[in-house]
């Protein structure tokens, strides 16, 4: 599949910073689903344009269980149109291959990056169910004007009618940022089809990508819809926060006929906890930070989606989390930009590793209750001692809290692999100890609702250097 994207803004080859792609260059990118390349068929200052094209592995795809067999046919899952409609998986490789410029950054042409220019973006195959009608509704009121053909199932033989492909233009003058993240967004919108599974950090994703427009257009409903697969509980939980972006209120979105109203999804600990998190590492003002016992990288993809931290640097005892991280934040398509940013490797916190030094902060979430007792005080020489980065950021459970979870037999701990539980006069203590050894200042908050007599479900010290 292929996609282009032409500006005569001039100078006109500027498009290779704002896609941080050398125009002088073919590069070749390896994708889940087969092979991307990047070159452009027209350098001048003028006109420039850039060619992105997947050639997708179908065997590949089967192996991968990323494609279901069509309608019975016994050979559908070989033979079918991924390998060459715009849909999905071009998305997912927009995502990889020109991450960077989807952020709306660029250092070497900062001013550009922030300037809408004009664009014309070409789709040969474009799979739109709805037609050249919906590919307007969608794409007019962010600016577009639309130029659409439809293409015939068989040019031979018109008669058949006409396919669900379009080859579609698609012109206008808008940042370069904002038309990638679009595209993103409605490339399977219109497809209605996504080759992965859609979970819940889809929602994230869709959030994110529709920054600044998706709030407010007058197709949200069915654009979101669609882009979670039509998974109702995922539907209401993205346009209730697009709601709130908008300024609207939540029940605008509740069914047209009247329902019984649903209970709201509870925020589970395990987002509440990295929530509390970020907001403790902004509060510090930290430009890099360590993610101290990052275990499969939930709180490495938050940091990742955080543009104003220069370097990360994610560290685990154990390889196989460490293994499991590399594939949920994709590192084998990760964008340049982001790998460079990223730094992540086997480490114990136990033992001292310079590597770990010269951070603004560090965080340890739900790590010191693993580590036996007796090991505790290195953990502490090497992480507030040694690696002494400027802010240390602490979280584990709250014991009292326990009898809270019906689940839980009584006195027994969260988690098997818990060394201790502390209670929150146990914690204080620890987090005062721990400050005045090292020079640090602790402040103790609460994570979740804070129970009277029980407390929180989680407790949070935020250590900073004490003045000298």
């Amino acid at each position: 599949m292929l996609l282009t994207i032409t500006t005569t803004h001039r100078p006109a080859d500027d498009l290779g910073y704002l896609l941080f792609k050398h125009p002088g260059r073919v590069q070749s990118f390896t994708e889940s689903m087969g092979t991307a390349h990047v070159f452009y068929p027209q350098v001048g200052a003028d006109s420039c344009t850039a060619a992105l094209l997947l050639e997708v592995d179908p065997i590949r795809l089967v192996r991968r269980g990323k494609v279901r067999d069509a309608d019975g046919f016994a050979l559908g899952s070989y033979v079918n149109d991924r390998p060459y409609a715009a849909g999905s998986m071009l998305a997912l490789t927009l995502k990889s291959v020109f991450g960077t410029a989807m952020t709306g950054r660029c250092a070497a042409r900062p001013e550009l990056a922030a300037t809408a220019i004009p664009l014309q973006i070409h789709l040969p195959a474009l799979r739109c169910l709805g037609g050249a009608d919906l590919l307007g509704r969608l794409l007019e009121p962010l600016g577009w004007q639309i130029e659409a053909t439809a293409v015939d199932l068989d040019p031979v033989a018109p008669e058949w009618g006409r396919s669900p492909y379009l080859d579609a233009r698609l012109t206008g003058e808008l940042r370069l940022a904002d038309a990638l993240r679009q595209l993103y967004v409605l490339l399977p919108v219109l497809d209605d089809a996504k080759h992965y599974w859609v979970s819940d950090d889809e929602v994230d994703k869709l959030i994110r990508a529709g920054e600044g427009w998706l709030a407010g257009h007058p197709e949200k409903d069915l654009i979101t819809r669609r882009y979670l697969a039509h998974q109702g509980t995922l539907t209401r939980t993205a346009l209730a926060r697009l709601a709130e972006v908008d300024e609207a209120t939540p029940a605008e979105f509740d069914d047209a006929e009247p329902a019984p109203e649903q209970p709201e999804r509870p925020v589970r600990l395990a987002e509440l906890r990295r929530g509390a998190v970020l907001a403790a590492i902004r509060a510090t003002g930290a430009r890099t930070v360590g993610d101290f016992g990052c275990g499969e990288g939930a709180l490495v993809r938050d940091l990742l989606a955080d543009g104003s931290l220069e370097r990360i640097v994610a560290v685990d005892v154990s390889t196989r989390s460490l293994q499991i991280a590399a594939q949920r934040l994709h590192l084998d398509r990760m964008s340049e930009y982001q790998r460079a940013r990223l730094e992540i490797f086997q480490s114990a916190l136990t033992y001292r590793d310079d590597r770990l030094s010269g951070l603004d902060a560090a965080v340890l979430m739900e790590v010191i209750e693993h580590v036996d007792p007796p090991r505790l005080a290195a953990l502490e020489r090497c992480v507030f001692g040694f690696a002494a980065p400027g802010a240390v950021i602490v979280t584990t459970p709250n014991a009292e809290h326990n009898v809270r979870f019906e689940s839980l037999a009584a006195g027994t701990m969260r988690h098997r692999d818990h060394r201790f539980e502390w209670t929150r006069a146990q914690f204080r203590a620890w987090a005062d100890r721990v400050g005045d050894q090292f020079g640090y200042h602790a402040r103790c908050v609460a994570v979740g609702p804070d129970v009277p007599q029980v407390g929180p479900p989680t407790q949070l010290a935020i250590f900073t250097r004490s003045a000298a």
